[in-house]
């Protein structure tokens, strides 16, 4: 009988990517494999990769070679396999520069690794770089693919469509993940119940642009900042919202990765309306300078990001709201930089993140070269930014003690509250008895930094 094939899997990148290896998994699971957290026991090593900014390509880049000179050292016969955006986004490089990689995997592959790994194991002794990723992505993940989950059993990804249509000047996923491709509404939804049905208590809906969900679908769709009904026009992130809302069960269902430019007045309503879906929105809106805004073709100016927060902030009670920005893009002056310090003392957002413009080939930014910002004055234009942010962040914390809170429990004596995505949110320190993956109440002491401190009540 043929011995067992054992995989170690390394997913790297955001939580659209652990998504995709998670398929990988499920898939390979499916075909009888086993998995192993120890490099050296295993004989195919899979790393998914990102390659978003350069940090995250030097990662990406540094655990492979990690990986092949472990096995070069040790005298290992494993084969190592490149997938995801790295291997997507330099698909005609990367065999030639790290030949040394078995094989390479593109987007549309995670649910086919099984058979590739299969036919590597057949392959000759030192056959190597071999590519299968495919020119443009078009895969779109569905309920009947395999998946084994990585995150607790309590909390889940979702990932309701893929690719973005966006023209943002800065950014290369679209070039990496082809064109908006939404999911079935019903398919989601059947992914939902399923997990809600298995016990999972928190529901993360996330792809390139949420609030796009359904438009690929509209005949005549406009991908212009709008307001008003969207359901009229058929699918959309407010009717999926609503069916999701009526899964029995109780569960949270959480919004992130939403464009500011596709927002409507009944997304809001729905929002506000439903028992489920939390009042946390994750709406990255990268500047507030009209010439910001316009030098990164972000498709919406000042004054509609000023109206669409207020909005959204009347409209939806006790809204928490997660955003990011981007600092020294090329052309950012004093006054532009002026002005983003003034918007976040405005409106201070619950939570904020802040990274430095990191110039990537394939983008219609990378060209730029007049008004460039230099690593000096970026660098201490986010630290500004960051500083400032972090007062505000104890001011409102400080403001929160005696505050009653339900949060769901994510380990022993860690929890988080309706604010809180996994991973890249705060956290709320609680009694180390409370029970994993079940909901808490709990009133608000103490402050930790960033996170709170909470006494059940």
């Amino acid at each position: 009988m043929a011995r067992e094939l054992k995989i170690g899997m390394v997913s790297l990148g955001c939580a659209k990517n652990l998504v995709d290896s998670e398929v990988m998994m499920g898939s390979l699971g499916e075909a009888g494999m086993a998995f192993t957290s120890d490099p050296a026991q295993a004989d195919v090593l899979i790393v998914n990769t990102c390659s978003f900014v350069d940090d995250a390509k030097r990662e990406s880049i540094g655990a492979i070679e990690e990986l092949v000179e472990a096995r070069r050292k040790h005298g290992r016969r494993q084969k190592i396999i490149v997938a995801g955006c790295l291997s997507q986004r330099f698909a005609d490089d990367l065999p030639e520069l790290m030949p040394e990689v078995d094989a390479y995997i593109g987007l549309d592959q995670v649910a086919q690794v099984a058979d590739i790994v299969k036919e590597l194991m057949a392959k000759k002794k030192g056959e190597r770089g071999i590519s299968y990723v495919s020119r443009r992505s078009e895969y779109i993940p569905d309920f009947e693919t395999p998946r084994l989950r990585l995150t607790g059993a309590h909390s889940a990804y979702v990932k309701i469509a893929e690719g973005c249509n966006h023209p943002c000047s800065f950014c290369v996923i679209p070039m990496i993940r082809g064109r908006h491709r939404s999911r079935s509404q019903a398919d989601i939804v059947r992914e939902v119940r399923s997990l809600v049905e298995q016990g999972c208590r928190e529901i993360n809906l996330i792809s390139q642009d949420t609030t796009y969900f359904g438009m690929d679908k509209w005949e005549g769709r406009s991908p212009t900042p709008r307001s008003g009904v969207d359901s009229a026009r058929g699918e959309s992130l407010a009717t999926l919202l609503r069916e999701l809302d009526a899964i029995e069960g109780d569960f949270w269902i959480r919004l992130l990765y939403t464009h500011p430019a596709h927002w409507s007045t009944e997304l809001m309503e729905t929002i506000a309306g439903s028992g489920k879906v939390l009042p946390y929105v994750d709406i990255p809106l990268q500047h507030i300078s009209d010439n910001m805004l316009s030098a990164m073709q972000r498709e919406t100016d000042g004054a509609y990001i000023r109206n669409l927060i207020r909005a959204m902030r009347s409209t939806i009670p006790g809204l928490g709201i997660r955003t990011a920005f981007i600092v020294g893009f090329p052309g950012e002056t004093e006054t532009d930089f002026a002005e983003l310090l003034a918007f976040v003392e405005e409106f201070r957002f619950e939570r904020v993140g802040v990274f430095e413009y990191s110039r990537e080939e394939d983008t219609r930014a990378y060209d730029i070269e007049e008004g460039m910002v230099d690593e000096e004055t970026r660098h201490a234009r986010w630290d500004t930014l960051m500083r400032r942010l972090a007062e505000l962040a104890e001011e409102r914390n400080g403001e929160r003690i005696g505050e009653r809170l339900r949060v769901l429990v994510d380990s022993a004596g860690m929890a988080r509250s309706a604010w809180d995505a996994p991973e890249i949110d705060c956290n709320v320190f609680v009694d180390e008895e409370l029970p994993v993956g079940e909901y808490a109440d709990v009133e608000i002491v103490d402050v930790d930094g960033y996170d709170l401190v909470g006494d059940t009540i």
